[in-house]
């Protein structure tokens, strides 16, 4: 069976869910939103700089509803709930890293209902949320007996990310420190990472509000001219922030799940680093027995590689498209990680022709 996919939005990670549509021999690219108006009508391999596939991008979104599709591949920078509602009322099923996660019986009813309407499903995923801060920990749950504590943590060097618009304005890197505490990022974050929480405490078997949940924000500032792909990081300016979310049971916490972005690790006030491992994912269980996994490999080996292409966006967008089979195959409604079968990638094409 192969089914049909639409990538909304060509960003970062929406190049990314594209190349791997189409490396996966169970998916076909049939359609493509684009929010700028410079991209209209071009073939979407040109827009990330490949062959023609024959896929014209629009952006208009009344030709992507009335396009016959399995799947959209939902991934703007910001989510619009009444977008994705009007997708699946159209009669396609969405995946997203922007939300939607482990939504509560409530905050989601909306889309419920456009489910039920297009009989279709809606699933959240990528690599934090959507991985490392849950799915990947819980996974190592299964290993322990009497489970006290669990962590998820992303460590990585923000210079790679190439989003400067976001990077500067969004994340406020280069700002006060007042003004990145007073910024938009720990709310945006928030749904999705407190999501995160959630999933794991309620598998656990943790019950619904008996555990306190809490965002934290920390920064650091340069000490020194820091040379980064949005200019130059003053003295003074933040140059490194955290982001957590912890989850405590009486004065115990249980779930610790965030990520670490740095400017680099020179100059900075607190003196934060990497440490001996480097940028990297993070996953602990405490139990009976504990475990500690470290991932290499969803980044990128230098700053320059990472703004050619970002090991850690390809990993979330390869999340994303090979859910799709599962989605698609799954009953209506909103589904989580916890409720489809295990998701695993596809062989290398050149694997699968007969030789």
């Amino acid at each position: 069976m192969v089914w049909t996919v639409v990538q909304w939005a060509t960003g970062s990670v929406g190049r990314a869910a594209i190349e791997c549509v189409r490396a996966h021999p169970e998916l076909e690219l049939t359609g493509c939103w684009v929010h700028s108006e410079s991209k209209h009508g071009r073939d979407v391999g040109e827009i990330i700089g490949a062959d023609p596939l024959g896929v014209v991008a629009t952006s208009s979104v009344d030709e992507i509803l009335a396009l016959r599709a399995d799947a959209v591949v939902y991934a703007p920078l910001l989510p619009d709930a009444g977008e994705v509602a009007a997708l699946l009322r159209s009669g396609k099923n969405v995946v997203t890293p922007v939300g939607w996660f482990y939504p509560g019986a409530d905050e989601a009813a909306a889309l419920r209902a456009a489910c039920a309407e297009g009989g279709t499903t809606l699933h959240g995923t990528g690599i934090d949320p959507g991985g490392v801060t849950e799915i990947f920990p819980l996974m190592m749950t299964a290993m322990s007996s009497a489970v006290t504590f669990v962590r998820g943590e992303e460590f990585s060097d923000i210079r790679t990310y190439d989003a400067p618009d976001v990077v500067r304005h969004i994340m406020r890197f280069g700002a006060t420190p007042a003004a990145a505490a007073e910024g938009p990022m720990l709310s945006l974050l928030d749904g999705g990472f407190r999501q995160s929480v959630r999933m794991i405490l309620e598998t656990l078997g943790i019950a619904p509000g008996a555990a306190e949940i809490r965002g934290l924000h920390d920064c650091a500032v340069a000490t020194a001219p820091i040379d980064s792909p949005i200019g130059v990081i003053e003295p003074g300016r933040v140059a490194a922030q955290r982001f957590h979310w912890e989850a405590t049971v009486g004065a115990d916490t249980v779930v610790r799940i965030g990520v670490n972005w740095l400017m680099g690790e020179e100059n900075l006030d607190p003196a934060w680093s990497f440490g001996p491992e480097g940028p990297r994912f993070e996953m602990q269980v405490e139990g009976d027995p504990s475990n500690h996994v470290v991932i290499h490999g969803w980044h990128p080996e230098s700053v320059g590689s990472g703004l050619t292409r970002n090991a850690g966006i390809v990993a979330t967008a390869a999340h994303l498209v090979n859910s799709i089979p599962y989605v698609c195959a799954a009953p209506p409604g909103i589904r989580t990680a916890v409720e489809l079968p295990l998701v695993a990638g596809r062989a290398h094409p050149d694997l699968l022709t007969p030789r």
